[in-house]
């Protein structure tokens, strides 16, 4: 007998992550802080994300909150290019943020030490605080989401947002996002409450689906996507709500679900009007 979906490992982990986020946000406040105004005072040409996965899609997130916020261009790196084929990259003094749950990964740990040798600096989210990357970066910030038992990253990967709009929030020096870090908590206790059988019961019968957004709704997209497949065994694919109609949006006709995440910014209308086409 299969377990009710309150019984699940995933349940719960996912529903401990206000808490979790809550307490991450104490415990790196001085640490953060301290990044955010060295950051200021030497403020990087660039920003270099490198991850895999659900790390790699929080790595979406920081693109367009980094862009959007602080005007800094922030690129995804290809992990195969520093441990495949071992090419040099200019990276002098640029922030080389990797992200990683386990912290072990041997090609992110490649990535990073090459990035390092080139005149990155180094900062590392991940949640194993005494793994080979946290000991090889030049700053750490703890995801502090505890052991994660289940297959499908849930509170590592919201923490990983939160670090980075807390990174964000204080490197800009902005009241209005450092505001939103303490009411954060409470948004997700208040989200996890509402009724979402409205959505499931509209997937019973799915077997593929695509999952939209932009700007930082693209990360959830991509994230929500990939959770669709490795939980539900449906076929999902997360794509820019912009790019989804340059050939993707023929697979759409009659009974194909489409998931669209529109934040309350310059992208929510277009993304509710793709959302009637």
């Amino acid at each position: 007998m299969l377990p009710s979906e309150t019984e699940t490992l995933m349940f719960n982990e996912a529903a401990s992550s206000a808490s979790v986020i809550a307490a991450q946000f104490a415990r790196n406040h001085d640490v953060v802080q301290a990044l955010a105004a060295d950051l200021r005072q030497n403020p990087p040409p660039f920003v270099v994300t490198c991850a895999r996965g659900s790390s790699d899609h929080a790595a979406t997130y920081a693109k367009y909150l980094f862009e959007t916020r602080l005007g800094v261009v922030t690129a995804s790196a290809s992990p195969s290019v520093g441990s495949v084929y071992e090419a040099t990259q200019k990276l002098q003094d640029a922030l080389y943020l990797v992200i990683s749950q386990s912290g072990k990964s041997p090609d992110l740990l490649r990535n990073a030490e090459a990035a390092k040798a080139a005149g990155a600096r180094v900062v590392a989210l991940v949640n194993v605080e005494d793994s080979p990357l946290a000991q090889l970066a030049d700053t750490v910030i703890p995801l502090g989401a505890g052991a994660e038992r289940s297959v499908a990253a849930t509170k590592s990967y919201l923490a990983s947002l939160a670090a980075i709009l807390q990174l964000c929030a204080y490197w800009r020096d902005d009241p209005t996002l450092i505001a939103a870090l303490a009411a954060l908590p409470g948004a997700l206790t208040e989200a996890w409450q509402c009724d979402w059988s409205l959505l499931t019961d509209g997937l019973v019968d799915a077997h593929n689906l695509f999952v939209v957004g932009r700007g930082p709704g693209l990360a959830a997209a991509q994230e929500a996507a990939l959770k669709f497949k490795e939980t539900c065994g449906l076929h999902a694919e997360g794509y820019s709500s912009a790019e989804v109609k340059h050939g993707p949006m023929a697979l759409v006709g009659r009974d194909f679900p489409v998931l669209a995440f529109a934040q309350p910014d310059e992208t929510g209308a277009g993304t509710r009007a793709l959302a009637d086409e």
